[in-house]
């Protein structure tokens, strides 16, 4: 998931355009983008789109961020998102490990009223201290959690902390990495609030994929092929990954568990990085 573009869900115009984009997910957006007097409309609007007009596209993912469990929206925004095609609920602001068992209960319920046979999953978003030191447990909740999604934005202002600060940047990237590292989950950069700044957006895209995140929202559509090119594997590391993987046969062949190639040790945690990079670029060996 490279890119993921958000799209405000109260505004059924951009619907089309959006499932029509480069992006490799689209996310529908009842939260930020909406203000509190169109929840309703949003909700409406969207529920009615997911179930009547939602062209099968099964190239992108079709992701729902919703409000917050702590708000009078939750309950509602969950039986508007929960809807056959729907693949993720974006959560924000995750109170607790229990708080997401209760979430994937709720969407359990919903899912068998609807008959929706495919669990949708859970994207956590990781946007305030308490989530950020407890990302791991909250990663590690339920089996519906794919992945942890950073939000620079919800974390940082309130806080006062400057956010061309790359130290302070890099610090919350490298905790939540680690964070969905062990709970084997994927991690996913958030937004960059400067659309008219490609190039800050490309720097804060990179210093996330040299984290190991999988990929990062877009606000607006000239982002998506930023992240899309970031995001994707250059020739230089699919060469190297072949290089390796190759290796690999032959050692295996000669009983090593350990061998050199590229002029480098590698070993089992080496040749799963290489085996990664050749499935994100789409080539078999």
């Amino acid at each position: 998931m490279r890119s993921k573009l958000f799209v405000p869900a109260s505004r059924p115009e951009l619907f089309a355009k959006a499932r029509a984009s480069a992006a490799d997910a689209i996310s529908f957006d009842l939260e930020d983008a909406v203000v509190e007097a169109r929840k309703d409309e949003a909700r409406l609007v969207l529920g009615d789109w997911l179930k009547n007009q939602m062209a099968a596209n099964t190239r992108q993912a079709v992701i729902v961020r919703v409000n917050a469990m702590d708000t009078q929206h939750f309950a509602k925004d969950l039986e508007a998102a929960v809807e056959q095609g729907v693949d993720i609920l974006n959560l924000p602001k995750p109170p607790s490990a229990d708080a997401i068992r209760e979430a994937a209960d709720r969407m359990a319920r919903i899912e068998k009223q609807k008959g929706i046979a495919k669990p949708i999953q859970l994207l956590l978003n990781i946007e305030t201290p308490l989530a950020l030191r407890s990302a791991a447990a909250l990663a590690s909740a339920d089996q519906r959690v794919m992945g942890l999604q950073v939000g620079l934005g919800d974390l940082f202002e309130p806080l006062g902390i400057d956010r061309q600060d790359v130290a302070a940047v890099h610090n919350v990237l490298f905790a939540v990495r680690l964070a969905a590292g062990e709970a084997g989950v994927l991690a996913l950069d958030g937004a960059f609030a400067n659309v008219a700044d490609a190039a800050g957006y490309t720097r804060e895209a990179q210093m996330a994929r040299r984290l190991g995140f999988a990929g990062k929202s877009c606000i607006h559509p000239s982002q998506i092929a930023l992240a899309n090119e970031v995001f994707y594997p250059s020739m230089a590391e699919i060469e190297d990954a072949k290089a390796v993987v190759e290796a690999a046969k032959s050692a295996a062949a000669q009983g090593l568990g350990a061998f050199m190639a590229l002029g480098r040790m590698i070993d089992a945690p080496f040749l799963r990085r290489a085996e990664t990079i050749l499935a994100l670029a789409g080539v078999s060996i």
